[in-house]
């Protein structure tokens, strides 16, 4: 019996992916998603069997509950504004802090139909990745076409699905 998603057959293909490799690796991961408002989190635990994986989520919308819930520093969000890689770089870092959770990815972003600016329109979405144990920072802008608030939102959830597929180790080259 095959049953329906919310969301569509790449978004939950991809949902498998992740949920299969960080299994098999044993990681779990941990999500603080703004403007997709816990379609990430939806996604992966529409997946049986996430619950080995899925650690936590964090929906914080607001700054307050980015600062609150993800220990973002007012600062961070006063100077370079919520949809900036340092706030998401900072949500990671929270998200991390407050789990268990080997993986964390944030993101947030304007998704319209209102409320982007010429500095940061619709369509900006920011992305942050963070490791525990792991010094490396990731965190990237992206712009989608101001198409409509789903399809920004759904573009942006591939994204954090990519962002949370293990790297592979390229193998030695033989001698």
């Amino acid at each position: 019996m095959t049953q329906a998603s919310f969301f569509a057959p790449d978004i939950m293909e991809m949902a498998a992916q992740v949920i299969a490799e960080n299994r098999a690796l044993g990681r779990k991961v941990v999500l603080a998603e703004s403007c997709t408002g816990g379609l990430v989190s939806a996604a992966l635990t529409e997946i049986a069997g996430s619950s080995a994986v899925v650690e936590s989520g964090f929906v914080t919308y607001s700054n307050a509950a980015k600062q609150k819930l993800l220990c973002v520093s007012p600062d961070i969000i006063d100077t370079f504004g919520a949809v900036s890689c340092a706030c998401a770089w900072a949500m990671a870092q929270g998200a991390l802090k407050n789990s268990d959770a080997d993986v964390a990815v944030a993101i947030s972003g304007i998704a319209g139909p209102d409320g982007g600016t010429a500095q940061k329109p619709v369509g900006l979405v920011v992305f942050a990745k963070a490791e525990r144990n792991s010094e490396e920072v990731l965190a990237e802008e992206r712009f989608f076409a101001p198409t409509s608030r789903s399809e920004i939102r759904a573009e942006a959830v591939k994204v954090a699905l990519e962002l949370l597929l293990p790297k592979m180790e390229a193998p030695a080259e033989e001698a």
